[in-house]
């Protein structure tokens, strides 16, 4: 079997053209994976495959390659930077044991970077930070390190330093050995001499050393005390362990710099990866759950001994069929295994099991814990899923996904498309979580929801030209909420008397408002056996049906508790059924009385504008409903920080770029549901009543 110790299982994540992608082809080439590179401005990177990734140069899905340095295997994973595809960096975060955060050296922490880094707390991944594009105009590695210090809130372990910037610059200072890397300008990652570090950078990289060390040694009390009172100088060897120990325990994160374009200062960073980032055997394991999601107290151990047990992170369709990426946590596979589907309680046979170089692929006869594989011709698995032995079922905590919170309504242009849209449809279901579509009952649309415009964007060119359905697509819906503002007390009765057995069922109960994201609450307080317990789930399941459809707007209904607290039963006409419509009826009867209003979603929107720009983007920013939080100056601009209603926000990358001459950028993010004003609320009203009567 293969060594554990030498797997490192990594992903490497950053705002949106911070250079990943780039990162990733430079990985491959130096590894000797790839012999051409390809750029992504050119569109042809290996790991952006997808029409939509190469035309925009962006990255939508993550892509798993597979590659080898210094007899340690690699499992790589690029992942996207834009932030309606968050869910892709959020599900890589969840099957890795270490990351790569890149930031641009002119860029610096950038919106989308908080939200990943934010991710990859919550997940507990070690990581090393790369300030890329150092070769930039505006470029600064001290800024983006501080900027590391006081965004981030993460403590930056610096272990080179660039040498020149910009245009000039050529290398960087290896802190550890005290050595220069100085690379000619063949663009060769190989063609670099390591030399004495020139003289006016001497004494800095002295004082980084002395700082490193300290550092670094904090993972070792015994050592720094010694250190400290001078009684030893720690050998390289001994720093290094200090580094793995303290990087894997995330007490500080070792910062490395460069050019990924220019290949400059990208050995360093392999070598770190193989030097301080965790084998799968050194990461915490994968805790079990029950049925319910919550903890057993049992754990994944990585091991190949151990049962099988494996989580399907990714469902991927491509031209050789349906790809269900898997990270192995324990036990071993081998082609032909029956395995089961914890979720779904069936058995899937393992037909052809592939390791993944981007687009091209190696046949596998067997896989074993710590590995990243891709499995073809899987019929029932979906993200999240666990799979495990037949004999040893299991459950391995699942992932959450965001709600969508934008939508819209599309058809097929052609008279047949339905078919073969629906098709299509529940294909990209299966690969994207958060993205859901829904059949209108009463008008027969098929509405799509999903994170964001772009969001859906993409997903309707990827119908139009990997499935050839054209769509007629309407204007994007807003995702409403309904809530109330008032406790009430209030009694219904729901009796029928119509020959042979009657309905009977009396509740007397208090409906308010619950905390803001507690959802539907619902608890009994009845005494004296009034209403008789067995029917409690039936009351709860009345008014808990009817929290879909709110009475201002017809909207689900958010944060409402609801207390059973007396009532009456006839010993023979009361049954499940009398109390469910008796809830039923009492949902209709006190929620209007409750003050209910409308809520909208609101975003957490952060934009970046030139300075002599700034005044025109608050100004519109406020026409728009929004709030500004915050602003903070950069060297090359400003950053605003607001909330606002999304439904203020459609078309706005059209507008910004026309107030800022095309320079500003902006990303957001769903932040919480916020009640609408009474204007607002007046034309949703209207606007869903007059699609009502279209109906």
């Amino acid at each position: 079997m293969a060594d554990l110790s030498k797997y490192r299982n990594i992903g490497i994540f950053a705002h949106v053209d911070a250079g990943k992608t780039t990162t990733t082809e430079r990985i491959l080439k130096l590894t000797g994976m790839i012999h051409k590179i390809g750029e992504v401005h050119d569109g042809e990177s290996t790991t952006d495959f997808m029409e939509q990734e190469a035309e925009r140069g962006i990255t939508i899905q993550s892509a798993a390659v597979t590659c080898e340095w210094k007899k340690h295997r690699f499992n790589v994973i690029d992942t996207p930077g834009h932030v309606d595809f968050t869910v892709e960096v959020y599900r890589s975060l969840k099957v890795l044991d270490g990351g790569i955060g890149v930031f641009c050296g002119s860029g610096g922490v950038e919106p989308q970077s908080e939200t990943n880094w934010r991710y990859a707390n919550e997940s507990k991944v070690a990581r090393l930070i790369f300030v890329n594009k150092l070769d930039r105009l505006g470029a600064n590695f001290y800024r983006v390190k501080d900027q590391v210090q006081n965004v981030l809130g993460a403590r930056p372990l610096v272990m080179t330093l660039p040498i020149g910037e910009e245009d000039d610059f050529v290398g960087v200072v290896d802190v550890l050995s005290q050595k220069a890397y100085i690379w000619d300008d063949s663009g060769q990652p190989e063609n670099y001499k390591v030399e004495d570090i020139p003289a006016d950078m001497v004494d800095d990289a002295a004082a980084y050393r002395e700082e490193m060390i300290e550092t670094a040694l904090e993972a070792d009390e015994d050592m720094l005390m010694e250190y400290l009172e001078g009684e030893m100088t720690p050998t390289e060897e001994q720093i290094k362990a200090c580094i793995r120990k303290g990087t894997n325990e995330l007490m500080f994160f070792p910062t490395y710099c460069g050019s990924a374009f220019k290949n400059k200062g990208m050995q360093l960073l392999l070598d770190a990866v193989v030097d301080y980032l965790p084998s799968p055997t050194e990461v915490p394991p994968q805790p079990l759950t029950d049925e319910e999601g919550e903890p057993t107290g049992e754990f994944a151990l990585v091991d190949a001994e151990e049962p099988f047990r494996a989580l399907a992170f990714k469902i991927m369709d491509d031209r050789f069929g349906a790809l269900t990426f898997v990270r192995i946590y324990s036990g071993k596979i081998k082609k032909g295994d029956t395995i089961l589907n914890s979720f779904t309680g069936k058995t899937e046979r393992v037909g052809r099991m592939v390791e993944m170089q981007a687009e091209d692929r190696t046949e596998l006869t067997e896989a074993q814990a710590g590995d990243i594989l891709a499995i073809v011709g899987m019929k029932n698995v979906q993200t999240g899923h666990t799979l495990c032995a037949v004999k040893e079922p299991c459950t391995l905590e699942a992932m959450v996904f965001p709600e969508p919170v934008i939508s819209i309504a599309v058809s097929p242009k052609e008279k047949g498309g339905a078919e073969k849209m629906g098709i299509a449809i529940g294909k990209m279901v299966a690969e994207d979580p958060t993205f859901q579509v829904e059949t209108d009952e009463d008008s027969g649309e098929t509405i799509l929801k999903g994170m964001g415009e772009l969001h859906l964007d993409i997903k309707v060119d990827i119908l139009k030209r990997t499935y050839g359905v054209e769509l007629a697509v309407g204007k994007p819906q807003v995702a409403y909420r309904e809530t109330i503002t008032q406790e009430i007390e209030d009694s219904y009765t729901h009796k029928k008397q119509s020959g042979g057995s009657g309905q009977f069922g009396k509740i007397d109960y208090r409906i308010k408002p619950g905390e803001p994201n507690s959802g539907f609450k619902f608890t009994s307080t009845v005494v004296g056996g009034n209403v008789p317990k067995e029917f409690f789930p039936a009351i709860e399941k009345g008014f808990a049906g009817m929290m879909e459809e709110g009475p201002v707007a017809g909207f689900p209904v958010l944060d409402v508790e609801v207390e059973l607290f007396d009532g009456g039963f006839h010993a023979v006409d009361s049954s499940a059924v009398a109390f469910e419509i008796a809830a039923k009826g009492a949902f209709r009867q006190s929620m209007p009385k409750a003050g209910a209003q409308l809520l909208e979603p609101t975003m957490k929107v952060d934009v970046f504008t030139p300075e002599d720009h700034v005044g025109d983007v608050i100004g519109d920013l406020n026409r728009r409903r929004g709030m500004i939080k915050d602003q903070e100056a950069g060297t090359t601009g400003v950053r605003i920080k607001a909330d606002v209603p999304l439904s203020e926000m459609f078309g706005y990358i059209g507008h910004l770029r026309t107030i800022t001459s095309g320079r500003g950028q902006f990303s957001m993010e769903f932040s919480h549901y916020a009640s609408a004003p009474a204007n607002v609320a007046e034309q949703v009203i209207a606007e869903v009543k007059e699609r009502n009567e279209k109906k």
